[in-house]
């Protein structure tokens, strides 16, 4: 299935509101970007338990996430999808994405990488001027099996 895991074009994120990171971010390491000034990478594990609901939000850089755990993730108005165990997705600089909640009988644990500005939140749920929010076809968001 060609499903665009994490963006807004299918709803599906991994983090909660504004400039709060989610309670079960494990932040594994985290270094600046040689040759980027300005730009760090931080790598983290993250999972949501069944029943958590993922706001619509954004990053300031690129977003990476594998799928450690797949689970059932359902947005409003809309049936169930599974996000597989193995799946990746990329979100690009400010791509507005989210709006899910976990469903059925297992969490959905993720490894993340963020290439992100340093000293900017992680999660930002402002809309930005170049921030898309797309209604099923945005080509910022890219996802494999």
């Amino acid at each position: 299935m060609g499903l665009a895991l994490f963006s807004a074009s299918s709803g599906i994120s991994i983090s909660h509101a504004a400039n709060i990171e989610p309670a079960q971010r494990v932040e594994q390491k985290r270094t600046d970007l040689t040759g980027a000034p300005g730009m760090e990478v931080i790598a983290s594990v993250i999972e949501f338990k069944v029943g958590e609901e993922v706001a619509l939000h954004r990053h300031h850089g690129v977003e990476v996430a594998y799928v450690v755990q797949g689970a059932q993730v359902q947005m409003a108005g809309k049936p169930a999808v599974t996000l597989a165990t193995g799946s990746t997705t990329m979100n690009l600089r400010d791509v507005m994405h989210g709006g899910f909640t976990v469903i059925g009988d297992s969490s959905l644990k993720l490894f993340t990488v963020h290439i992100v500005d340093k000293h900017q939140a992680l999660y930002d749920a402002s809309p930005a001027s170049s921030a898309s929010t797309s209604n099923g076809t945005h080509a910022n968001s890219t996802s494999t099996k």
